[in-house]
């Protein structure tokens, strides 16, 4: 059945999406680094977490091993991620962003949605606004974004992944099926590897192929809700709004070892660092934790997890890390050759919901002063100007961890 002709809406939606966020980062503090191959992650063990354009020239990737991307580009330049400057820069933008509208969704640090309808009266249409939020970003962070425009949230995303970098696309409402019905399959919000699979068993390719299977066959083929969703969205029919309340469902920090370790104490004093750099970024946003999680991946990749949810929500590394050497000492381990330890703070609410039943010099009153302290510090002399003693002692007796920002 032909579908039914509607009126045009106008553009209103944007996707701005960071260029190799990490490592324009690493650029923009250090010029020198300007045409060079530059990959972000460091260590014999560890992944990259980000590569700039012309590093990727020699086909490295998000998520691809250091050593297999050191082979790639022997002289490319390798750097330690610095977990908490890129959440400092991330903050600026999201800053630029919330200057045109208030609704504003982060998807994570280097990206976000924007929905510019009521302002466009004020600083001009979607494409304008647009090409503002690129000249700001460029000229007050010194480095580059791409800007997808539609009227829905699915096509910004997918313009937005084909202009970069430093690019801008829109896609008008009378244009949306011309753009979205001759991509790929895997390129459907929804589709990951099995669902793309399925779809291609049944003959589709092409999205366009998914819209022009009847309803019914994606149902039988998909499920109810994946087949419904994937027929909508295969029309260009995408029904979410820009959710400008949206809180991050997780925050993390975990770290590789260049060597598998076996010393609990040890092991210990990485889980402080990495309870240290989650509580930080938690603070930043402005948020409290309920419900601490710590993670464990042994030599032969066994990886077990523990969690523990607290009756009062959050934000003191202390107190985490409290929680935190209790779960590992609960799993009891004994020479456990063991390759990663991780720490999550999960079911997080924003810091206007700490309950504050702390009395006059209550011991979580005082932590949470002394974080605020550090926190000040280190906005002002950097990541790496004041850590706890134990952390100092730890790093000068072994110099095997990676990533320390």
């Amino acid at each position: 059945m032909p579908e039914i002709a509607h009126e045009s809406k106008q553009s209103t939606i944007l996707h701005v999406d960071m260029d190799a966020f990490f490592a324009s980062v690493e650029e923009a503090d250090d010029p020198t680094l300007k045409g060079k191959a530059v990959v972000v992650g460091a260590g014999p063990r560890a992944v990259v977490t980000s590569a700039n354009y012309r590093a990727r020239t020699f086909g490295i990737r998000a998520a691809m091993p250091v050593a297999q991307a050191r082979r790639l580009a022997p002289d490319a330049i390798f750097l330690p991620n610095r977990h908490h400057r890129y959440g400092e820069v991330s903050a600026e933008v999201m800053k630029i962003f919330n200057d045109f509208s208030p609704r504003v969704e982060p998807l994570s640090l280097d990206e976000a949605f924007l929905d510019v309808s009521g302002a466009t009266r004020l600083i001009g249409n979607a494409r304008e606004i647009g090409n503002q939020i690129r000249a700001r970003i460029e000229s007050e962070l010194a480095i580059t974004c791409s800007v997808g425009i539609s009227t829905t949230k699915l096509i910004a995303k997918l313009a937005s992944g084909r202009c970069k970098p430093n690019g801008l696309l829109e896609i008008p409402d009378n244009r949306v099926l011309d753009f979205l019905h001759p991509l790929p399959v895997r390129e459907l919000w929804g589709v990951g590897p099995k669902t793309a699979d399925a779809l291609i068993q049944l003959g589709l390719q092409t999205i366009g192929d998914i819209a022009h299977t009847p309803r019914n066959t994606l149902i039988r083929a998909l499920g109810a809700s994946q087949g419904e969703s994937l027929y909508e969205l295969a029309w260009g029919r995408d029904y979410r709004v820009v959710e400008d309340s949206v809180v991050d469902k997780s925050i993390g920090a975990e770290e590789t070892f260049a060597r598998d370790n076996d010393d609990n104490e040890e092991l210990l004093a990485e889980l402080l660092r990495v309870t240290e750099r989650a509580a930080r970024r938690l603070r930043d946003q402005e948020l409290v934790t309920r419900t601490i999680s710590i993670k464990i991946r042994f030599s032969d990749f066994t990886t077990i997890t523990r969690s523990k949810t607290i009756d009062l929500p959050t934000d003191s590394t202390q107190e985490i890390y409290e929680q935190v050497r209790r779960l590992f000492n609960g799993l009891a381990l004994v020479r456990a050759r063991v390759r990663l330890v991780g720490v999550r703070l999960e079911n997080l609410e924003s810091q206007e919901h700490l309950v504050e039943q702390l009395t006059l010099g209550s011991r979580e009153k005082g932590w949470r002063q002394v974080d605020k302290a550090l926190d000040r510090a280190r906005r002002r002399f950097g990541g790496g100007a004041l850590k706890p003693a134990r952390l100092i002692e730890s790093e000068s007796q072994s110099g095997s961890m990676e990533g320390e920002p």
